[in-house]
């Protein structure tokens, strides 16, 4: 055993005194003067006791118990996998069949993955299988050729750490993609690869707020993955209401009024965010829609932010999608020059539907070279987005052409997928609208229902009594009664005295009848059970 005071005693304490040289020359965060009084005295108390008979009867907060967390924590909702879902998983644990229809995960609702991406993924995962002479047998050639193609592209396979960004070759994957889709060149050095949209968006909304002064424009009713994400970051979020009478519309007067409203107190509305097409809403915005919103943008000095993840899910032709870069551009200087721009994609929605692999890109326009670096630098942080959701963009963004082997089935798969989509927004939209006391527009885009429910007023007396939101309180019944787990529109935002739920279109095409008769029968003995024609709670 060495002794502290001896030679290796002293070697030690040099090298600990080496050691701090070296890391003194790290630049570490200030130091903020201890405030936590109380706690460390109790600490002193604690320690004090230990080995002793008598230790503290009234514990301290640790840092992790609730009431020492970041408040910022505490303020986040998210009633995609709320209330809702909790009650709806244990009801499953007791046997119950349950539809979840609460989350657009269509794989999860009986969608067939697309088969040559999977089949490249596979040899990419498995590379040992390009080497077995019988791999032509199991594989067509393209999807071998193009498999050989993305292991080339990385520094050692699936397994590797890629570029903090994506990899190159898939990023210029994309820009080629987005310039064929907007007749614009895209560079390749503004694409980053994320975990998932959703990541995307959260890095750059930190990237936005600075403190909870800032205002982040948002479309109401709302994906909560904005509300969520703004509360996390201590920012403020400013509501623009969309017009359901006028199919979900947009006023842009409405959205000049709530950044009036906002500047009042004290806000700096700093970005606008748009859903095209519409979550949970289900909207196409129009080219003249996308011409107000940007002409907006230069002249309150807002960057937009574009989640167009269900550019792919169009069940109508009156609204084609058309992206927010496309008519930026087509605008010309000053706005195409100067409004900034960042528009993000993903593989989980579309026809692909690949949600949990976790594949998405944000794309960059007008953002300066030193904005453009800090973004990398954080990005930096988490190493490398997951490979495998990479290559599940290059895939989606290249697939398979006319001539080449895969083609037809490939064509067939996700077609057939779009057209049974078309369908089921159609029966489910009608389905609603036969109902009692709930009316719904038509999913025009996207994969939901948001139907209003016309509440009684015994049904929010109830609700009241039950300490629910009667929304909420709707949806529980509903669940309980029926198996459908959705998601209360208070969820998303709504005007006061206005409910609604949402509700994905996904469900099998040959399940939906029976499901929609089944919402409607709860609904109608809903009704009958409270209602007494004294007033509703639609507008």
């Amino acid at each position: 055993m060495l002794g502290v005071g001896g030679a290796d005693g002293r070697r030690e304490t040099r090298g600990r005194e080496r050691d701090c040289v070296a890391l003194s020359s790290f630049p570490l965060p200030s130091v903020l003067p201890l405030k936590c009084n109380e706690t460390t005295e109790w600490n002193k108390e604690r320690f004090s006791g230990i080995g002793g008979e008598g230790s503290p009867s009234g514990m301290a907060p640790k840092p992790l118990d609730y009431e020492s967390l970041n408040e910022n924590v505490k303020k986040v909702a998210y009633a995609v996998r709320g209330e809702l879902y909790l009650r709806a998983s244990e009801l499953q644990k007791e046997g119950k069949k349950i539809i979840f229809t609460n989350v657009g995960n269509p794989h999860a609702l009986g969608q067939k993955p697309l088969t040559f991406p999977r089949q490249v993924v596979a040899l990419c995962q498995a590379p040992f299988l390009l080497d077995d002479p019988n791999v032509e047998l199991l594989f067509p050639a393209d999807a071998i050729d193009r498999a050989k193609h993305y292991l080339s592209l990385t520094s050692g396979g699936l397994g590797a750490y890629s570029d903090s960004r994506g990899l190159p070759g898939i990023r210029k994957e994309i820009a080629e993609f987005i310039g064929r889709r907007d007749g614009y060149p895209s560079d390749p050095e503004l694409i980053y690869l994320t975990d998932g949209a959703s990541k995307g968006v959260m890095q750059i909304l930190n990237t936005i707020i600075r403190s909870e002064n800032d205002g982040i424009l948002v479309p109401v009713p709302q994906y909560p993955l904005y509300s969520a994400t703004i509360s996390l970051y201590g920012g403020s979020l400013v509501p623009y209401y969309l017009e359901e009478e006028a199919n979900w519309g947009l006023d842009i007067n409405h959205i000049h009024q709530s950044v009036a409203a906002a500047r009042m107190k004290g806000i700096c509305v700093r970005a606008l965010v748009i859903i095209n097409p519409g979550n949970p809403t289900g909207q196409c915005l129009s080219e003249a829609n996308l011409r107000e919103l940007l002409k907006f943008c230069f002249q309150e000095n807002i960057v937009l932010l574009a989640d167009e993840v269900y550019q792919q899910n169009i069940y109508q032709n009156e609204r084609p999608f058309i992206s927010a870069r496309k008519i930026l551009l087509d605008m010309g200087p000053p706005i195409s020059t100067e409004v900034q721009l960042v528009s993000f994609h993903t593989v989980s929605k579309g026809y692909w539907g690949e949600c949990g692999q976790r594949g998405g890109y944000f794309e960059m326009t007008n953002l300066p070279a030193k904005t453009v670096d800090e973004i990398y630098k954080v990005a930096s942080v988490s190493l490398s987005p997951n490979v495998p959701g990479q290559i599940f963009l290059g895939l989606m963004v290249n697939p398979p052409k006319p001539g080449d082997i895969s083609y037809l089935r490939f064509a067939a798969e996700s077609n057939a997928i779009l057209e049974s989509l078309k369908r089921r927004a159609h029966i489910m939209t009608d389905g609603f609208n036969s109902c009692r006391n709930v009316v719904c527009n038509f999913t025009e885009g996207a994969m939901y229902s948001f139907p209003q429910i016309r509440l009684p007023p015994k049904a929010i007396e109830a609700a009241k009594r039950a300490g629910k939101a009667p929304d909420v309180f709707y949806c529980l019944k509903l669940v309980e009664a029926t198996g459908i787990s959705t998601v209360p529109g208070s969820g998303f935002g709504q005007k006061e005295g206005v409910f609604h739920l949402r509700t994905t279109i996904l469900p099998a095409e040959e399940e939906m009848p029976a499901i929609m008769d089944s919402f409607k029968k709860f609904n109608d003995e809903f009704m009958e059970q409270y209602e007494d024609y004294r007033g509703y709670s639609r507008m």
